[in-house]
This record gives C-alpha cells, sequence and structure tokens, in this order.
C-alpha cells in the first residue's frame, strides 16, 4: 500500500506541475515537455529492462537511437528515383558481396574446426571488403551527386511512419543480438566501455554516409501520425470547432476585420495544442502498453529468472542456466525498446539530425532518469524520465525568472547580469546534478525503489 501511495503521490505532483507549466508559460510548452517526458520514459523503461532486470551496463544507448531514427528514413521517406538509377545497381550488388561475406563467416565459424580458422576468416574480410568498396564508390559518388542540396541520397519505401518504429526496434535487436554474441562475454565495466565505443561508430557512419542518411545534411518534412498544423488551419471543421469553442470570447469583439484577426489566432495557436495532444495520445498508448507488458514479465517466472541471474550469476548457473544466452536476450529486448523511442523522438521532431546524437543527451542523461527514478521499477524509470526532461527544460526559464527577481534594481547593462544571463543555458548542468545528489543522498534507491516481490 505504501508504494503504491507513493506511486500515486510521484505522478501527482509530476501532473500538476506540467498544468502549472500550462498556466504560467503555455499550453503549447506543457504539452511538449509531456510528449518529450513520455518518449524518454521509453528510452528509460529500455535501460532499466537491461540493467534493473539483469545489471547488464549498456552505455550504448546513443547508437540504438540514432539506428531508430534512421529507420524512420529508410521506412517512409519517398525513393529518390535518379539516385538510384545513377547508383542504386552498385549499392545492391555490394550488399549482395556483403550478404555472401557474412554467410561464409558463419558457415567458416561453424564447419572448420582446424587451427587455421581465424587465419581463414581474417582473409575472406581483408579480401572482400577492398572489392565491396570498390563495387560501391562509384555508386556512392554518382548517388550524393544527385540535387546535393535537397537529395543525395537512396530516399525509402513511402510506407507510414508509425510501421518505422517497429522497424527501428527489430533494427536495434538485430545489432545488439551482434554486439551481445561479442560483449557479453566481458566484465560489466569492459561490457560498458564497449557499447560505448560501439554507439559511437553507429553514430559516424549515420553521420558519414550521406548516400543513406543525407548525414550533417539532415532529412527534413518526415511524415507524421497526426496531422499538420497548417492542414487543420486549413480544415473548415477545426476553423468551425474553434469557432464553436471561443464563441463567448469571440462575441465579444464588434468589429468584423478583428474578430476575423483573434479567430486566425486562435485556429493557429489551437492547431499546434491539437497536433501535440494528437501526439500525447500515441505515445501513451505505446507507454502504458509497454508498462503493462513489463510489469508482467517481472512478476512472471522469466521475471524472477533474469532477477536471480542479476542477483548472483554463480548460484544461477549451479541452477543450471544459461546466463550468457538470458544476457542476450534481455540485451536483445532493452535494445529494441529504445530503437523504437528513437524512432519516435524522430517522428515527433519530424527531421533526422544525425549531429544531434551525442553521449550527453542520448546516454548520460537517459541513465540518470534511471538511476534518479529507480532501477529495477518500471514506475521508477518513468518518472526518472519525467522528472529528469522537466528539470532539463525548465531550468532555463527559471534560472532567468531567478536572475531578473534578484537583480532587478541592476540596469540591464551591468557585466554580472549580462554574464549571468547568457550562462543560463549551463545552469541545467548545476540544476541536473543537484538534484542526482539530493536523491542519491536521501533516496539512494532512487524515487521509487525497486519492490520486493514476494510470489
Amino acid at each position: 500500500m505504501r508504494n503504491n501511495l507513493d506511486i500515486k503521490l510521484a505522478f501527482g505532483g509530476m501532473a500538476l506541475l506540467l498544468v502549472m507549466v500550462g498556466f504560467m508559460q503555455s499550453w503549447g510548452v506543457a504539452l511538449a515537455i509531456l510528449n518529450l517526458c513520455l518518449i524518454s520514459a521509453v528510452m528509460s523503461m529500455g535501460v532499466n529492462i537491461q540493467w534493473g532486470y539483469s545489471g547488464l551496463i549498456n552505455f550504448g544507448v546513443m547508437g540504438f537511437l540514432a539506428i531508430g531514427g534512421f529507420a524512420t528514413i529508410i521506412v517512409s521517406v519517398p525513393p529518390v528515383t535518379e539516385a538510384w538509377s545513377a547508383g542504386g545497381f552498385g549499392i545492391i550488388l555490394s550488399g549482395l558481396i556483403l550478404f555472401i561475406l557474412i554467410a561464409s563467416i558463419f558457415f567458416v565459424h561453424q564447419k572448420f574446426q582446424s587451427k587455421y580458422k581465424n587465419y581463414l576468416l581474417f582473409f575472406l574480410v581483408i579480401s572482400v571488403i577492398p572489392i565491396m568498396k570498390l563495387v560501391a564508390g562509384p555508386s556512392i559518388s554518382a548517388i550524393e551527386s544527385i540535387d546535393a542540396a535537397t537529395s543525395g541520397f537512396l530516399g525509402g519505401f513511402d510506407l507510414p511512419i508509425i510501421l518505422s518504429w517497429f522497424v527501428g526496434a527489430f533494427f536495434a535487436a538485430i545489432i545488439a543480438f551482434v554486439i551481445g554474441k561479442v560483449c557479453l562475454g566481458l566484465r560489466s565495466d569492459y561490457l560498458a566501455i564497449s557499447t560505448l565505443l560501439i554507439s559511437g561508430i553507429i553514430v559516424s557512419y549515420v553521420k558519414h554516409e550521406e548516400w543513406l542518411t543525407r548525414g550533417v545534411k539532415n532529412v527534413t518534412g518526415l511524415k507524421r501520425p497526426a496531422p499538420f498544423e497548417v492542414d487543420l488551419q486549413n480544415s473548415d471543421w477545426f476553423v468551425n470547432f474553434i469557432e464553436y469553442l471561443f464563441k463567448g470570447r469571440l462575441s465579444k469583439v464588434t468589429d468584423f476585420d478583428e474578430k476575423i484577426i483573434l479567430l486566425n489566432d486562435l485556429v493557429m495557436t489551437s492547431s499546434s495544442i491539437f497536433v501535440k495532444l494528437c501526439f500525447s495520445l500515441i505515445f501513451s498508448i505505446v507507454l502504458i502498453t509497454l508498462l503493462v507488458f513489463s510489469e508482467k514479465a517481472l512478476r512472471s517466472p522469466w521475471g524472477r529468472m533474469m532477477r536471480a541471474i542479476r542477483d548472483n550469476e554463480d548460484a544461477a548457473k549451479a541452477m543450471g542456466k544459461n546466463v550468457v544466452k538470458r544476457h542476450l536476450h534481455i540485451f536483445m529486448i532493452g535494445s529494441a525498446i529504445i530503437g523504437f523511442s528513437g524512432a519516435m523522438l524522430v517522428t515527433y521532431d519530424g527531421l533526422f539530425t544525425p549531429a544531434s546524437y551525442q553521449p550527453l543527451r542520448y546516454t548520460f542523461i537517459i541513465w540518470v532518469m534511471v538511476l534518479l527514478g529507480g532501477t529495477g521499477n518500471n514506475y521508477g524509470a518513468i518518472i526518472g524520465a519525467f522528472v529528469v526532461w522537466f528539470i532539463w527544460i525548465e531550468s532555463a526559464p527559471f534560472a532567468l525568472f531567478v536572475i531578473n527577481t534578484l537583480m532587478s534594481g541592476i540596469d540591464n547593462t551591468n557585466q554580472l547580469k549580462m554574464h549571468l544571463i547568457d550562462s543560463i543555458p549551463y545552469f541545467r548542468y548545476l540544476m541536473m546534478g543537484l538534484g542526482l545528489l539530493v536523491v542519491m543522498r536521501y533516496r539512494p534507491k532512487g524515487l521509487l525503489p525497486e519492490k520486493i516481490i514476494k510470489n
């Protein structure tokens, strides 16, 4: 009962803060924070499943998020026919060569028992990669030269963008399988370093392979599962709905031209809020569904087994459990959820920006969410995401308010005041560090610690 009360108080307090933002700033800002909190909660749940359920340290969150974002391009962007005509054959041929190389590696690894097996594998990789480069190089150059300012890449399959969320999860799970096969036998600290470095390789690839992702040129104008604001503003039903909703306010304006101007302003503001509400509904459905299944899994025999492996690997091995295999499974599950959330984030932003994937925002902050909320507790991972992201966004407005209040009698040209105002973006790091220190000091297990499940 006490834990349930903590959950209700935590989420009730968070809802109150968002309502206050709506009244004091704007409802558009409040809904934007809510949507990013919901996406961040999905990210933190993916990390929590890996770390909280089985004790795996994955510092490669950034890479899996980039994979999910990349899936939105492959799925939803229309194909660039000129690029395919210029270099599509070479790309397909090099992809076929890569497939043959991977199949050959698996064949040699399974069928050959000679002591020279590793030398043979090394020879295969060294000999085939230059051939792939020779085949794909001219095609890549031809693709990137096709109207490089607006396209210069192959595009995708022009499918609904929500499908990319599941494709992103699948891609992330496949990459996690490859990484897990190589790294999960390592000690925990080596695993953390390995995943961090591999995520850097993934992001570097996404940034520089312009023929596939447009690189630092970014991909804009992505599809969305919610209507566009401009479409709503030109829809008669939406304009009539806003006119009916604000008829009392509009009736007070007697001048016809002023009424039209006011109605247009209300339609523009309301269209943005309506779109954000649509995203909030979709993201909430995703998060609630994930929470329900995660809670069921946590209380299942599988969940008890994973906690037993986390708490004492040697005892689990003695009971006949394949620890490495179970770690691989949960590493893939958590990574798939992270990839899913990466596709959600790009969908909400409406653009794919490879240069924005930085370890601070897309690894460290996600880990802070999990640690602050409470590892091993799904509700803790969610409330941690809400609290951390709220602090991250609202630190700057709060710092500006404090500076203006304390220095209200000082001229705006004062050097100290100007320096403090210019330093406002860094205030969020101070707030984040202080918040984490306070929670770790007074609630070392997090805001909502893991509950002891008695079966």
